[in-house]
């Protein structure tokens, strides 16, 4: 293990799509999603601590889900859980987690990793990791690893890469906002462009260097924690300035600015579980394409469905189609996949019954 390596695991999201599984007090990282035996979060900490240190793995997220995190990571200290006392997007929580890093050992190299993704070949991704952690080790670089598109996603950012570049590790032109479907369409016929997979690794000086230059008010404000950070103080302080900090994602802070960024193009299978119809797309299927996680199922015409529930029970279904089946608790969730992006509307009618 390397003692310069370290990671930052994003845990705070309340993957509200996944409802009535995923809940605000329960969120979809501390979930077994696809009934494999482990949750989310578990699955994530466990592929990181393949290359980096156990102790080296930072938790980043709400206060309400310290004790899930702990529960479901015994092996981490308390103090490796990052508490965020108010919602604030991916910047300012990442420099917070950096000038730790930084304070501790001014030669780390990291990544920043959601807590909620799928990575089917894990050994393809350490390998992906090591080759950047390698990397940004020579370079000052601020680096991420780019998903290859499988199909035009409108769902997704898009990372354009400059094509004549012929390294492994290519320079990017420039990030993408979510496209409609014909940009879609075009970015996969161009061959140069990836998925926005929201994987970062960079040295803590390269990152600290750029957030002191495009976000000097931000840098100033955590920057006046230093003498407290890694101490009994760090609380206080963080409880009394963490609020004031920009609401603003990674990208837009710091990516989209820079002109030191690279990626490399991933070699492993990657599904971001954004959705219960991607969550389908990863499930063992039967012959009609229907999906189950955690039930007994006796169905007849019915294809493409995916159904879940929480008690082992028998669920019958006959003449649905499409479908998404979730019994969870005092819900059932019984609803068109082609609406699913609706579900996150549903869920605030329902919480106003």
């Amino acid at each position: 293990m390397n003692k310069n390596y370290y990671a930052i695991l994003m845990a705070g999201g309340v993957g509200s799509r996944f409802w009535p599984v995923s809940t605000t007090d329960f969120p979809k990282q501390f979930h077994d999603m696809l009934g494999s035996g482990e949750t989310l979060i578990q699955k994530t900490f466990s592929r990181l601590s393949q290359l980096i240190p156990t102790e080296h793995i930072l938790i980043l997220t709400n206060e309400r889900y310290n004790d899930l995190v702990l529960e479901q990571l015994p092996m981490v200290k308390p103090e490796q859980v990052l508490l965020e006392p108010a919602m604030r997007n991916t910047a300012p929580c990442i420099l917070y987690a950096s000038l730790k890093i930084q304070k501790e050992n001014p030669d780390a190299v990291m990544v920043v990793a959601p807590s909620d993704h799928w990575i089917e070949d894990e050994a393809a991704f350490s390998e992906n990791l090591q080759q950047c952690f390698d990397f940004c080790q020579k370079e000052n670089a601020l680096m991420t690893l780019g998903i290859q598109p499988t199909f035009p996603n409108t769902g997704f950012g898009y990372i354009e890469f400059d094509k004549s570049d012929l390294n492994p590790i290519k320079k990017v032109n420039q990030f993408r906002e979510k496209p409609n479907y014909e940009t879609a369409k075009s970015f996969l016929e161009a061959g140069n462009f990836l998925w926005n997979g929201g994987i970062f690794i960079w040295s803590v000086q390269s990152i600290t260097e750029a957030f002191a230059k495009f976000q000097p008010q931000m840098d100033a404000l955590f920057q006046q924690g230093m003498e407290s950070y890694n101490t009994p103080n760090e609380k206080s302080f963080i409880e009394a300035h963490y609020a004031k900090a920009e609401n603003i994602s990674i990208d837009y802070a710091v990516m989209e600015k820079a002109q030191n960024v690279y990626v490399l193009p991933a070699t492993f299978d990657w599904n971001d579980l954004g959705t219960w119809g991607q969550l389908h797309e990863k499930l063992e299927k039967d012959e009609h394409n229907n999906g189950v996680i955690n039930a007994k199922v006796v169905m007849e015409n019915a294809s493409n469905n995916i159904i879940r529930s929480d008690a082992n029970k028998l669920i019958v279904v006959d003449g649905l189609h499409d479908y998404i089946i979730v019994d969870k608790e005092g819900v059932l969730l019984i609803y068109p996949k082609s609406k699913e992006q609706d579900i996150k509307r549903i869920t605030a009618m329902a919480n106003d019954l």
